[in-house]
């Protein structure tokens, strides 16, 4: 989880692979209404999100049983998010991992990609957004991806 640029979409994908795992990414299941709507840096609602939450929610449900470890990429920047994707799930069922790194950071990463639906503009917003609690595993984005995902495998190792 993380704002826009944090890397969920490279992170993820590379540790599902080491793990054996699916990689969704959440940003395919946004309605074409929320990506329309983000792509002229118009920040998503509540009421916009409460579906794609859903939805994402039963997604998480459907792999059940399916893959020995699902990674599902999204924002999840509120506590209220989080709760919506864990519906009553404990901690050993999932695992919020913040990928944490600097504005200037992110917005290099931001300026640098072509092609996304999500405006550099926007990550006021989402940073302004982001309520980062206790629960949450932080793992610094000022590393290469393999790093960041060694790291990240590396905590749970650790707390197992």
């Amino acid at each position: 989880m993380g704002v826009s640029g944090s890397g969920k979409s490279v992170i993820g994908r590379l540790l599902a692979e080491r793990l054996g795992g699916v990689f969704d990414d959440g940003d395919d299941y946004h309605p074409p209404s929320n990506k329309a709507k983000m792509s002229t840096g118009t920040p998503l609602t509540d009421e916009d999100r409460w579906p794609w939450y859903a939805t994402l929610r039963q997604r998480i449900v459907d792999m059940r049983g399916k893959t020995p470890v699902h990674v599902l990429g999204c924002s999840a920047l509120k506590p209220v998010y989080r709760d919506r994707l864990r519906d009553g799930d404990g901690d050993e069922e999932i695992a919020f991992v913040l990928l944490d790194g600097s504005r200037e950071l992110i917005t290099a990463r931001m300026a640098a990609r072509k092609g996304h639906f999500m405006p550099l503009s926007l990550l006021e917003s989402q940073l302004a957004t982001l309520q980062a609690t206790p629960d949450l595993v932080r793992i610094s984005i000022d590393a290469t991806p393999d790093e960041i995902v060694t790291n990240i495998i590396e905590h749970f190792t650790r707390s197992e």
